[in-house]
């Protein structure tokens, strides 16, 4: 694997596909603009959980990248 940069930019487009899909547009607008106190109160816990977890796998895909990076710039093969 030849990793070039510690840039996540496989997870942070996977992140941006599921949030700009029909669906994915349609709980954020629940979430936060939703007219029923119900439907933001189902709402909100799903989309900051979905952040959460899309922020822990940037995370752990820079992590990643990083120690490939230094590992290739050691030297080793």
């Amino acid at each position: 694997m030849h990793v070039r940069t510690r840039w996540p930019w496989i997870s942070l487009l996977l992140g941006v596909i599921v949030a700009l899909n029909p669906v994915g547009l349609d709980f954020l607008h629940s979430a936060f603009f939703a007219g029923e106190q119900l439907a933001r109160n189902i709402a909100q816990p799903i989309v900051l959980t979905a952040l959460a977890i899309i922020v822990l796998v940037v995370l752990l895909e820079w992590l990643v990248r990083s120690f490939l990076v230094k590992r290739r710039a050691r030297g080793a093969s």
